[in-house]
């Protein structure tokens, strides 16, 4: 499974990279604050949604800690799409969030 960490990515965005970023906590988590552009879809939908994920896009699982987006990712990598999970989620995020 990939990884990078919280700075990496924040890094990526703020140097303007366009990155499809997907949050796997729950509603009530996200509208506490995520990143700016990433989209939610609880990790418990994600079997149900992953139809809305396009295979030849890469994206970049977040959740608190990294533990569910790591799920997350093990799960999306097994169906053949291209994942990275960020490790230690928004608990390291030190960006801007919504």
């Amino acid at each position: 499974m990939k990884t990078m960490t919280a700075k990496e990515i924040e890094n990526k965005v703020a140097n303007g990279e366009q990155l499809n970023l997907i949050d796997v906590r729950g509603t009530d988590e996200v509208s506490e604050g995520h990143i700016p552009g990433a989209v939610n879809i609880p990790l418990h939908l994600l079997e149900f949604r992953m139809n809305e994920l396009d295979k030849s896009k890469e994206y970049v699982m977040v959740c608190r800690s990294g533990g569910r987006s790591g799920q997350a990712s093990q799960f999306l990598d097994q169906q053949g799409y291209e994942v990275i999970n960020m490790e230690g989620g928004m608990m390291a995020w030190e960006g801007p969030v919504k």
